[in-house]
């Protein structure tokens, strides 16, 4: 009788037919919380309980748990409470046997995150500053190590493959996570500065990442002296607009068509590479500075730039019957109309007149649509074939809105109308004179490309000036990048630099180098150059000094502490080309020349404009913003927040007295606590 009860009391908790709401298993489970108990949690399946219960998670003993009452806590009341489980065992598969069968999922020695509540650790004042400032304090030393003509590799270890070894100070920091919690949110911050850096300028995360520490540092020290932190962020705002300006008079422009000028620039962003300097005055002169310049790893070892001139988009020709030249298998058509098109173009009938007009023109015809298929199809590949009208069909480029913004683009280079559905014109009505020309065009399998439209000079740069504003507007990375290229195909080009080296970790290190200084060539064409070195920097502080002479209070106190570390870049240079960087500081500021200072290179100092030590206005700027940005915020900080530490138990699991789970039926138990043994053998004694 007893056998019998235990089997119905099993087989009423297996299959969860007591759903009364003074059941606390029913109420654990509408609560949504997961019961806990011994070692593992196991979650159950859905049909395993009633159709409103879901994945409910119960961490289970692993010995035989029978029909005793056994204690669960729950994890998110963690009120201890009894009730009969119901469950025989929980075999080392991770299922438990009850009447019907349950079979469950092993989830690990922790809870799922959703139901587990993480404890917070809470730092105040001088407790989270100190942390914050030792953490920023790690990352700046490894970064700052890196700057200058003179700086030192990092080598950082990717836990796969080979390590790679760079000098570029983003990439070091953005490898950089410290074990403990309170240093780390530092170090992250300032890493945020350094890559905003990256993104806005190209350049200057090294030295954004060294102003960012020094300003920190400075700014402690008032604070320690019992200065408002608010206030002394206010100065240092201010100190910074001052420099800002001082950058802005500073700045000289330089001629985009001048490929000497534009050398210059790449090869300092270039870490004084005279190669990378070469490559890059060859792509922008190809291209100019509204070109796009893509950065791409070669196939062999040498670095070279390829152009691409004219409209090119990723569409290719709808049937090889188009092919006009075999061996290359391309399409090639010379004063060519192109028709614009926004829909699918599938009856024949709605395009006869069109064709039959440019047919007697004896011109070419290109097909720029969303789809040419069916009829409309084969008409123009059995009319080409016949001799009667040389004719493309491709799918225009992109989707939904950035499609219609592309034939807008199309329309304007060639000086054609663009037929959207939406304006109203059918096929049958469009004309000759709504046609886009175009002295060449290439088509291959993949792309086409545009060559000498007839759109006039005012249309095109409406539209350039239209795409500029769209990008200055723009808040997403990903929609500006799409607007640049589209600025690129209608006012540039399109060059592309395929990088060479001798292995692949070179490879990748050249290609980040490279695409830096592309960057900052960028930023130099857009808002000119100044004297490199740290030297505008420097160049700044008497304007500074003049406007801590006329600020009062703690603001004051902000406005010293930006004059004081605008020498920090050039003391970091001197330091790793092995010279005292104060010495070199003090003999720059004896130096009368505005552009003169010390070239770490070639260990002298001289005029650096002259000498070609420049670096461009745009990259200063953003580095000393977002470093006193982010140094403002950490002098403000007054609390850190951070979850607690969890130190992961070994491998081998605890050393608690718990059972692996009775073996399977019929099986012998074996040691280490009842392991299950093979079928036959006679359990061996506990190893205890």
């Amino acid at each position: 009788m007893a056998t019998n009860a235990h089997r119905s009391s099993q087989a009423t908790i297996g299959r969860q037919t007591d759903n009364s709401p003074n059941s606390f298993l029913n109420q654990h489970l509408q609560q949504k919380t997961s019961l806990r108990y011994g070692d593992c949690y196991l979650r159950a399946p859905t049909n395993a309980f009633m159709p409103e219960w879901p994945n409910w998670i119960h961490r289970l003993s692993s010995s035989s748990c029978g029909t005793r009452a056994e204690h669960v806590r729950s994890t998110r009341t963690h009120s201890p409470v009894s009730f009969p489980l119901g469950i025989e065992s929980v075999a080392a598969s991770g299922s438990h046997l009850c009447d019907p069968p349950i079979n469950c999922e092993p989830l690990g020695s922790k809870p799922p995150q959703e139901n587990y509540i993480v404890a917070k650790q809470i730092v105040f004042d001088d407790d989270a500053r100190g942390p914050l400032l030792a953490g920023v304090s790690k990352l700046a030393r490894a970064v700052r190590s890196t700057l200058g003509p003179r700086g030192r590799n990092a080598v950082l270890d990717k836990g796969w493959g080979s390590p790679k070894v760079t000098k570029d100070g983003v990439t070091v920091a953005e490898d950089i996570e410290l074990d403990d919690p309170f240093e780390n949110l530092g170090a992250q911050l300032v890493k945020e500065a350094a890559s905003k850096t990256n993104d806005v300028a190209g350049d200057g995360t090294t030295t954004a990442t060294v102003l960012s520490e020094a300003i920190f540092r400075e700014g402690l020290k008032m604070v320690a002296t019992g200065a408002d932190p608010m206030a002394l962020s206010r100065g240092i705002q201010k100190a910074v607009d001052t420099a800002i300006a001082q950058i802005a008079k500073m700045a000289t422009p330089i001629n985009e068509k001048s490929k000497s000028d534009i050398k210059q620039v790449a090869t300092i962003a270039g870490n004084n590479d005279p190669q990378i300097g070469d490559v890059l005055a060859d792509a922008f002169t190809k291209v100019g500075k509204n070109g796009v310049i893509t950065v791409e790893e070669g196939r062999s070892n040498e670095t070279y730039v390829d152009v691409v001139e004219g409209m090119q988009f990723d569409r290719g020709f709808l049937s090889p019957h188009f092919v006009t030249n075999q061996d290359e298998v391309t399409v090639e058509l010379d004063d060519c109309y192109i028709l614009l098109f926004e829909e699918k173009i599938s009856n024949n009938k709605k395009m006869i007149p069109l064709l039959e007009a440019i047919s007697k023109a004896k011109k070419p015809l290109l097909i720029i649509a969303e789809d040419t298929e069916g009829e409309a199809l084969a008409t123009l590949v059995v009319n080409k074939m016949r001799g009667i009208l040389s004719a493309c069909a491709v799918k225009a480029p992109g989707y939904g809105d950035r499609r219609k913004a592309i034939l807008g683009d199309i329309a304007a280079l060639t000086g054609g109308k663009a037929i959207f559905k939406d304006l109203g014109i059918d096929l049958e009505s469009v004309k000759v004179s709504d046609l886009g020309r175009a002295k060449q065009i290439r088509i291959t399998s993949e792309a086409t490309t545009i060559v000498g439209g007839a759109g006039k000079k005012a249309d095109i740069e409406g539209r350039v000036a239209q795409i500029r504003r769209e990008i200055e507007a723009t808040d997403s990375d990903y929609d500006r990048e799409k607007l640049q290229e589209r600025l690129a195909k209608l006012a540039g080009g399109v060059a592309q630099i395929n990088v060479g080296a001798a292995t692949e970790t070179e490879m990748k290190e050249r290609k980040a180098l490279i695409d830096d200084a592309r960057a900052a060539t960028q930023a130099a064409l857009e808002e000119g150059i100044v004297p490199g070195g740290g030297t505008a920097l420097l160049r700044c502080r008497a304007a500074v000094e003049k406007l801590e002479k006329a600020t009062e209070g703690d603001q004051k106190l902000g406005v010293r502490i930006i004059r004081n570390v605008l020498d920090q870049p050039m003391r970091a240079i001197a330091n790793n080309a092995g010279l005292d960087g104060a010495v070199v500081v003090n003999r720059v500021l004896q130096m009368k020349g505005k552009t003169e200072g010390y070239d770490a290179n070639a260990d002298k100092y001289c005029d650096l404009v002259a000498a070609g030590i420049v670096d461009p206005a745009k990259v200063v700027r953003t580095s000393l913003t977002n470093a006193a940005s982010v140094a403002a915020l950490l002098l403000t900080t007054e609390s850190l927040v951070t979850e607690i530490p969890v130190e992961e138990e070994p491998a081998g699991g605890d050393h608690h007295d718990h059972g692996m789970g009775g073996g399977m039926p019929d099986m012998g138990g074996m040691g280490m606590g009842g392991m299950g043994g093979m079928g036959g053998m006679g359990g061996m004694g506990g190893m205890m």
